[in-house]
């Protein structure tokens, strides 16, 4: 009598159909994001029916394409402006959504060959090509400029140079970085996912990167919770409902991981002019708005109200959390020098990308026959840049200590593996 064998539980198939859900998934919740989070910043009001051609500019500058502004003011004048930022909220919902139905028809296996791997991205990003071309090619308008009454207005009527100011998506750039986000996002789910299967010869990486890089998702990830929960109270105690929950939709991330790389002692370097304004908390406008370049770190922060140091504790006890959670969770046969070394070099790539994303710039301006930028509201200014290398040592010195005192707690929780040395 023979043995009854149970078959394993078959993988889900990696087709068109699931590469379709995922694709339309993704977008369908960054649209959704995007669009309540303008409506909520009052970009409904726009004339020309612009609102969703607006959507779609947003949803290229968060997968990091490009679109540029262009002005027109008639022979005799000139428009410029130009704005650079990342909707981070819009990006972090599509990230999670399209690494995760990535992810899905990869359940319940251990190994997969390179070329599987390849052969699902590959389908994914064929959809994903012809979204970006889509939102490029949607994402243009041109809007008159209001320049009130008056003699400015009597002069740009006389000389026929009513300011017009429109904004168009680069589809090359935006289809090729673009593509490079999706690449990102697809590798870092491999990367920080537990059950995601790997090719056989990158096992051996896995034991020293994916806790690491699983310590750092779980970190970005509390500290977009922590500000909504400071956002919503705020919300409730202070009122500005509308442009608290347009913040909350579109640039959260932004302002929450900003506070994550102040709480460890980096400096940015910001200045705001104009009509242009920092959402909350107001402090930031508050210190930027000066004649010259400002600094926004820790000091600045303090001056303006002592509480800011609690972005210190809180630093401090989420990056010892994530830090004990990596060395609970790796093999005994981690050394602690190694889980020290693994964290600063997980945390200083970290704040590089923070870095590289938080940074805001935007500007325009009006000259009319010749003379400069003219003044009321028809001109402005507001760009916030790291210094960069300074918060990159700085987030690995944190991972440092942080990664030392994290392994010596986690020495007396079980792991699997024995210790071969102290």
């Amino acid at each position: 009598m023979s043995v009854p064998t149970v078959s394993p539980r078959p993988a889900v198939r990696h087709g068109w159909a699931q590469a379709v859900a995922a694709v339309l998934t993704g977008l369908a919740v960054m649209v959704l994001v995007a669009a309540l989070g303008l409506w909520a910043a009052g970009a409904g009001d726009l004339p020309d029916d612009a609102f969703p051609r607006v959507v779609a500019a947003t949803l290229v500058t968060a997968v990091g394409g490009s679109v540029e502004l262009s002005g027109n003011a008639g022979v005799l004048a000139q428009t410029r402006a130009g704005v650079t930022v990342i909707p981070l909220s819009v990006t972090l919902v599509g990230a999670l959504v399209i690494g995760g139905g990535f992810l899905r028809p990869l359940r319940h296996r251990a190994v997969a060959s390179v070329g599987e791997l390849a052969g699902w991205a590959a389908r994914i990003a064929v959809l994903w090509l012809l979204a970006l071309i889509g939102l490029a090619l949607g994402a243009r308008q041109t809007f008159a400029v209001d320049v009130g009454s008056g003699t400015l207005s009597d002069l740009t009527g006389l000389f026929n140079a009513a300011p017009r100011v429109g904004f168009s998506a680069d589809v090359p750039l935006t289809v090729l970085f673009g593509l490079l986000w999706l690449a990102g996002v697809l590798a870092l789910a491999l990367l920080v996912a537990r059950g995601a299967p790997v090719p056989g010869r990158l096992l051996r990486f896995q034991e020293s990167v994916r806790p690491a890089a699983q310590a750092m998702v779980v970190l970005l990830l509390a500290y977009v919770v922590v500000g909504l929960v400071a956002a919503l109270i705020t919300a409730a105690t202070r009122g500005h409902a509308p442009a608290t929950f347009a913040l909350i939709l579109l640039g959260l991330p932004n302002l929450a991981w900003l506070a994550l790389t102040i709480g460890l002692g980096a400096t940015w370097n910001g200045r705001v002019h104009g009509p242009f304004g920092l959402p909350m908390p107001h402090v930031l406008d508050a210190i930027l708005r000066t004649p010259d370049v400002s600094s926004l770190n820790l000091g600045s922060l303090t001056d303006y109200d002592g509480r800011w140091w609690w972005l210190v504790v809180v630093d401090a006890v989420l990056l010892l959390a994530v830090a004990f959670w990596t060395a609970a969770t790796s093999p005994a046969r981690i050394r602690l020098w190694q889980h020290a070394v693994h964290l600063a070099v997980a945390l200083a790539l970290t704040v590089l990308m923070i870095c590289l994303t938080c940074r805001v710039s935007a500007h325009y301006g009006l000259s009319l026959l010749g003379i400069g930028n003219l003044g009321g509201g028809l001109s402005g200014e507001l760009f916030l840049r790291p210094r960069l290398w300074q918060a990159v040592g700085l987030g690995a010195l944190w991972g440092l200590a942080a990664g030392f005192l994290g392994g010596l707690l986690a020495r007396r929780v079980h792991r699997r593996g024995e210790v071969s040395g102290p």
